[in-house]
């Protein structure tokens, strides 16, 4: 199996038929991407427990960009010319890693497991509505928007043991966690319409130089320095484990992937996540898999596999 170059990835002025099925080494990167999301939030669950949780994700983003800006400098890609490409990565970062990152850490103090496993899972459907908008070859259609409220049914009944919904700062904390989920679905979706000839590297460590000024003035003005703080063994390993399995690894596939791929399909990652994370924690920690999980699951994998275009179906033929 071939896998990505990371240094110089193909030219794509042909791009890839994105409603067909993606390639078997495409298919890869997209679950290997989908196991590294899947545990991210269990590290920043116990990353934000010792430590402000905007402060933390700003030293995230320092720590990633420390590894990736001298990366996206040596490697040698082409760095953007033109003021409406750099326009468009201050803003799809400041809405991926800035405004994403302070709302779903501040919300995840409030929200449980199980109902930030399904305010996330609805990121693929605000990603099919933005595609609908902006991107020609990603129409809506009755099916796939069935096949996302099928997949967010799916998480909802997989997580349903662990939603837990009381009181106003619940309410609060659900409604910042969703709005993470729709920047990071119209910072996709934009990518996607206007970005697809940039670099990986330069567009994630672009990304992150965006949002990290803003990030970490917000983090200091509202909860102190991050340094100031007394970091945990524990906030030390999440922290590290987030900013390179996570922001660099992951995010760098990403974007690697949504040149092969329509933004709605790397999106998808969305809804089958919250199932490897649950699958992990059988398998990992012992705990148990109930009938009710593997009915979700179902539900999960039906959604997916026809979202990703792996269940062939029936064009009606025109007369």
């Amino acid at each position: 199996m071939n896998t990505p170059n990371l240094t110089n990835p193909p030219n794509l002025t042909n791009p890839p038929n994105l409603t067909n099925p993606p390639n078997p080494t495409t298919l890869f990167v997209w679950g290997a991407v989908c196991l590294i999301w899947s545990t991210v939030w269990l590290f920043i669950k116990l990353g934000v427990t010792d430590v402000p949780p905007v402060g933390f994700a700003a030293v995230r983003l320092m720590i990633a960009f420390a590894v990736l800006g001298p990366v996206a400098l040596l490697t040698g890609p082409r760095l953007p010319r033109r003021l409406r490409e750099w326009v468009l990565i201050v803003s799809t970062g400041l809405l991926l890693l800035g405004a994403n990152y302070a709302l779903l850490y501040w919300g995840l103090q409030f929200v449980s497991s199980g109902l930030t496993a399904v305010l996330q899972a609805t990121m693929p459907l605000f990603g099919l509505l933005f595609a609908h908008l902006l991107l020609p070859d990603e129409r809506m259609t009755p099916l796939k928007l069935g096949a996302m409220l099928l997949g967010i049914g799916g998480v909802a009944i997989v997580w349903a043991h662990q939603i837990e919904f009381a009181g106003r700062a619940a309410f609060v904390g659900s409604v910042s966690v969703v709005g993470g989920a729709v920047c990071v679905a119209l910072a996709y979706v934009v990518v996607k319409a206007y970005g697809n000839h940039l670099h990986p590297s330069v567009l994630t460590a672009g990304q992150m130089a965006s949002a990290l000024v803003p990030l970490t003035l917000f983090a200091t003005l509202v909860e102190g320095s991050p340094f100031a703080v007394h970091w945990t063994r524990t906030a030390l390993v999440s922290v590290f484990y987030l900013a390179l399995a996570g922001s660099v690894s992951a995010a760098w596939l990403n974007y690697w992937l949504l040149k092969r791929m329509g933004a709605t399909k790397v999106l998808l990652m969305g809804l089958v996540e919250p199932l490897i994370a649950v699958a992990l924690g059988a398998a990992v920690l012992g705990e148990t898999f109930t009938a009710r999980t593997a009915l979700g699951g179902v539900c999960i994998l039906i959604s997916v596999a026809l979202g990703l275009d792996l269940i062939p179906m029936k064009k009606k033929e025109r007369s």
